[in-house]
């Protein structure tokens, strides 16, 4: 009696495809671009969304060149932003990106090992553990260095006072970056099983 399943070549392509297509998105968008805003050949980027300290609306404030719009929530404007300024700008959007290039990335290398039906090898438990590593810094690194770099823009000015500088670690995030983990910890138990059948053989 043979055990038959429903996971195909077909679907391996498939799966492939579509990780292929999301580093291209990721890579494109959300790091080529802001970088190229960065150092000049795109335009630069010159806002950000910021919290305030009241609902209160507070009026539009200018210093700098630096403005600040809105009520509880804000966007932080920069009019002609320098080199510094539009570094600070893009660098959390750029982490972001690279984490997920490193996720989709490593999600790519997992599924070439569909196409031999054998994903239970160390490899792959290595990249989980690296994916659920690249995860958790998603969801606290990542707010961290937003906060840092609105922090550095507003410092010194009379925005300053108005912009709540802050981050929250994203509990959803962090929670998936321990399943990950978890499951990592099953490939590895699977991985031992295989290795432990292979030599009774």
């Amino acid at each position: 009696m043979s055990s038959a399943t429903r996971w195909s070549r077909f679907d391996t392509h498939v799966l492939e495809l579509v990780i292929g297509l999301g580093l291209l998105l990721v890579g494109l968008f959300q790091a080529l671009f802001p970088i190229l805003g960065v150092t000049g050949p795109f335009p630069p980027i010159d806002t950000r969304d910021v919290d305030l300290r009241s609902t209160a609306r507070v009026p539009d404030l200018v210093s700098g060149g630096t403005a600040l719009r809105g009520t509880h929530h804000a966007e932080l404007a920069v009019s002609d932003p320098g080199l510094w300024d539009r570094a600070l700008l893009a660098a959390p959007d750029v982490a972001r990106a690279a984490l997920l290039l490193v996720v989709l990335s490593l999600l790519m290398r997992m599924a070439a090992t569909f196409r031999t039906g054998d994903v239970f090898v160390p490899a792959n438990v290595r990249r989980l553990f690296t994916i659920s590593m690249a995860v958790l810094l998603l969801g606290t690194a990542a707010p961290a260095l937003d906060m840092i770099t609105t922090n550095a823009l507003v410092s010194g000015t009379p925005i300053e006072s108005a912009v709540e500088i802050g981050f929250t670690v994203r509990a959803s995030t962090v929670l998936l970056a321990i399943l990950i983990a978890a499951l990592a910890g099953a490939f590895g138990h699977g991985a031992r099983l295989r290795a432990d059948t292979e030599g009774l053989v």
